[in-house]
Parts: C-alpha cells; structure tokens; sequence
C-alpha cells in the first residue's frame, strides 16, 4: 500500500491509496461490488480459485489535515461469508456510515470529491453483482449470473454467456459476444440514453431482439439475421434469428442509437 500527493489545477490537494487484497473464492462463487458515487469498476477472470481486489481511493482537500481526515473515512468494507464476497464503497456520501463512524465529522468537508477505481480478478464462473454510479464498467471473461446497474458510464462487456441483467443510465456501452453460439440462457441490456454497439462473431447463432424505445434508430448490419415469422425490421425494432437461433439476447436504448453487427 503507498499513497502520493499532488496538485490539482483547482490549487486542490489529491491524495490517492492503494490497497490490494487477495482472499479465497471458489468457481460458483457470488460477488457484490457497491461501487463509490464516482470511479471506475472492472472486473475480469484468471484460473486462481482466488479473488484479488486493487482499489485506488482518491480524495481531494484544501490542506494535508483534510486529506488524512478523509482518508481515514472514504474507502470500502469487506463482508466474506463462504464463497460469497461483497465489497461495499463508504464514506462522505453515507449518512448512516458517517453516523456510526464520525459523528462530529466537518460538513465543510463532506462534498469534497472523492472517486475508487477497483480492478478485480476472479474466476471465470462465478455471479457478479454490481451496483455502480459514474464511470467506466468493464466486464470481461465472466460466465455466471451478471446483474449490473450504473447511473452514468462507458460500459465494456466482453461475454461469451452466462446470464445477464444489465441497466443503465446515460452512456455509451459496448457489448462483444466472444462466440458463435451463447454458452447460457439470456441476455438483456438496457441503456435508458446514450448509445449502445453489439458485435457478434461471423455465423452467429442467437435469437436477437433490439428496440428503440422513443428517439433514435437501430443500424443493423448483420448480414444473416433474419426477421421472425409475421415481422419485419424497422429502424425501431429488429426481432431476428441469427444461423440456427439460440438464447434471446435482448438490447433496448430509450434515448439514442443502436448499431449491431
């Protein structure tokens, strides 16, 4: 673990820790990320029956005093039961956390920004659970139960299967199906604004279905998609099978544009 200081344009002092954990999880393990109000999560896999968590914990303050203060207080807790770990983002933006930890903490200091990027190698199959603010998301290689929501963010979800559930605010997401056929039962991400680009693998198989809910257009350029019986493409909804069909993989942008290929 180290620490650095330095000096922002806004003459603000910045303080940054890094802290790495390594912990037991076994394949079939669930993990729950309470992100921070702001900063950046990315969770990926490797072959240890271990998790490994780095977190970057940055705050900012006018004076070296406030900075250790708030060092003390912005950061996260782990709560491990067997083979289920859930990481949970605390401080100035909790009232109860502040309450039971640091009753006569300065207001002067709450609103100060503060921000934790969390990288996080776990095995391939495992449930992951993530409830984030604003920031980058980043998925990649899991193949469990994925539930994901994120008021604000530039989301990467590099799949192959599993299940998953995917909300979103505003943003731009990109999804990358890794293979030809979903190894899994479904998939449904939604993107209330912004906009979102699926690519498959060439001769994909999968039944797809994709809408724009009110403003914006779907650009499908997938060349062996094909309409459902009694459909057809409009620049608002493609329901589609691709080669020999498969899992439903759903896509839905509220607000902007839709580009699959």
């Amino acid at each position: 673990m180290f620490s650095f200081v330095c000096f922002s344009q806004k003459t603000m002092l910045k303080k940054t820790t890094i802290k790495t954990e390594t912990m037991t999880f076994g394949v079939g393990g669930t993990l729950t990320i309470l992100g921070a109000p702001n900063g950046s999560i990315l969770v990926e896999n490797w072959k240890r029956n271990e998790l490994e968590i780095t977190a970057e914990i940055e705050v900012e303050a006018a004076n070296e005093a406030d900075l250790a203060l708030l060092s003390k207080t912005n950061g996260y807790i782990l709560e491990d039961t067997f083979n289920s770990i859930k990481i949970i983002s605390v401080g100035t933006h909790d009232k109860d956390y502040m309450k039971k930890v640091a009753k006569k903490f300065p207001k002067a200091l709450l609103n100060l920004p503060w921000k934790i990027k969390y990288t996080i190698k776990v095995p391939a199959i495992c449930d992951v659970n993530i409830t984030a603010g604003r920031g980058d998301l980043k998925i990649s290689g899991i193949e469990g139960s994925i539930q994901l929501k994120a008021l604000e963010t530039n989301a990467t979800l590099n799949l192959t299967g599993g299940s998953i559930s995917a909300v979103f605010g505003t943003g731009t997401v990109n999804v990358n199906i890794g293979s030809r056929s979903w190894r899994g039962r479904n998939a449904d991400i939604q993107l209330a604004s912004g906009t979102m680009n699926v690519k498959f693998p060439q001769n994909s198989n999968a039944q797809i279905t994709a809408k724009i809910l009110r403003n914006g257009v779907i650009e499908n350029l997938m060349t062996n998609l094909f309409p459902l019986d009694r459909t057809k493409f409009t620049e608002k909804s493609v329901v589609g099978k691709a080669g020999n069909g498969g899992a439903v993989l759903a896509f839905t942008v509220g607000d902007g544009n839709l580009k699959i290929e």
